[in-house]
């Protein structure tokens, strides 16, 4: 594993990247200021990124192009995010976490200003696809992946509440998107929401540091097992060390499990609400099945993650994604309004569990060091999923008239994923 390097350390400790430790002597630990900038990136991200369903018929109105074409810039920018975290994630390390998250913010807002301006299918491609996905993945790289740093005992609890900022943000967002359309064309809503999202996340930016050596935190009994090894590397070391995590057989079957758990998410974000439909229940419980999710996925990250600390976070986490893929699996079963609430409940606390612990689990299997790029690295999965998953489930409608061999086979992925991801843990 690849420390930080000394002119990092040096930057960090001076308050000339990450910041003064203003809170040294505060009786609030300095890593409770950096879960809470955390859940704030974890809302904008999240919040932003499963907006755009509320914009896709204005703008489809608007560009005068078909649904699916308006849909493939979500799978875009839904991609993008997560190879602009593989690569963002290694700059983090390098520069430091408050430089990487004023790229992204700037980023952000120059690609929402694009998007509320351009009159062209490329141009919403490129502007809101592209810019806005590199802007949300330096968010989201160092909002998910600095936590754990700041944390062991409370690793799965300090994560649970940052990003419980997801659920918050799935349940917020698009209200207040459709409030927004409703009283401003959809261009002005757009930006309106990049721009409160931008000042949120510059606003927070001040509350991140690298971890508590670099910083000089009072840890207090925060890492029972000492504080990990922070002594400077070269450049080529670092890449050699960061391959070598790469190119393990933990991190294969942890990427390889992520993409097969999170193929459940996908496939029921994605298609909930027109299942509801099929089976004579309206898009409109649909809709509220999927706001259920968010809101108990939020909940639940703060709960479990608070638990995994006790009874093992590679355990819990792997026994949430059974969870998420055994319930899916089961969704087809389900032809009533209580049956679809009660699915959405247990999967959104699956979720919650799992979401909660992506971020403690790449540290408690390959280190401290290195978090961004190696969290970034294995992030690439939901990529894959993002892209994958619904395209498939889509198609497999499409063959077979009905949800049920899409939902079956992702169910399926979803208990051999975590399978995956347990046989990972007894690699380390």
């Amino acid at each position: 594993m690849r420390p930080d390097s000394g002119s990092d350390r040096a930057r960090d400790a001076a308050g000339t990247i990450d910041g003064p430790d203003s809170a040294r002597d505060s009786r609030v630990y300095r890593g409770w200021y950096v879960v809470a900038g955390g859940f704030i990136g974890a809302f904008v991200v999240f919040g932003l990124s499963y907006a755009f369903g509320v914009f896709l018929e204005p703008i489809q109105r608007d560009l005068g192009i078909s649904r699916s074409a308006v849909s493939l810039v979500f799978s875009l920018q839904t991609v993008v995010i997560y190879l602009a975290a593989a690569a963002l994630g290694v700059l983090a390390d390098r520069f430091g976490v408050q430089r990487l998250l004023a790229v992204g913010a700037t980023t952000l807002v120059v690609g929402g200003l694009w998007t509320s301006q351009t009159d062209s299918y490329v141009g919403l491609l490129v502007a809101y696809g592209v810019l806005t996905a590199v802007g949300l993945g330096a968010i989201y790289v160092v909002s998910y992946a600095t936590v754990p740093r700041w944390f062991q005992r409370r690793r799965g609890l300090a994560t649970g509440i940052a990003t419980a900022g997801l659920g918050i943000g799935m349940v917020a967002m698009s209200p207040a998107a459709s409030a927004l359309i409703g009283v401003l064309e959809w261009r002005l809503a757009l930006l309106a929401l990049v721009l409160a999202a931008t000042v949120a996340v510059a606003t927070v930016t001040p509350l991140f540091a690298a971890d508590p050596v670099s910083s000089g935190a009072q840890t207090g009994n925060e890492f029972p097992d000492g504080m990990p090894d922070r002594e400077p590397t070269e450049w080529k070391t670092y890449r050699r060390e960061l391959a070598a995590v790469a190119t393990s057989r933990a991190f294969l079957l942890v990427f390889s499990g992520w993409i097969l758990v999170y193929a459940t998410l996908y496939a029921v974000l994605v298609h909930i609400v027109p299942y509801a439909g099929d089976v004579g229940l309206g898009g409109g419980t649909g809709a509220f099945a999927l706001a259920a999710i968010g809101a108990t996925t939020a909940i639940a990250r703060i709960g479990i993650g608070g638990l995994a600390d006790r009874f093992g976070r590679v355990r819990t986490f792997v026994t949430c994604s059974a969870v998420m893929g055994a319930s899916t699996l089961c969704l087809p079963l389900v032809d009533s309004a209580a049956g679809l609430y009660g699915f959405a409940v247990i999967f959104g606390i699956a979720y919650g569990g799992n979401g909660a612990l992506l971020s403690p689990l790449t540290v408690d299997l390959f280190g401290t060091a290195n978090p961004n790029a190696i969290f970034g690295l294995v992030s690439v999965s939901f990529a894959v999923s993002g892209l994958l998953a619904p395209w498939a489930a889509g198609l497999t409608y499409d063959l077979a008239g009905t949800y049920t061999p899409a939902f079956v086979g992702a169910g399926i992925a979803g208990l051999l994923g975590a399978g995956f991801v347990a046989a990972a843990g007894t690699e380390t």
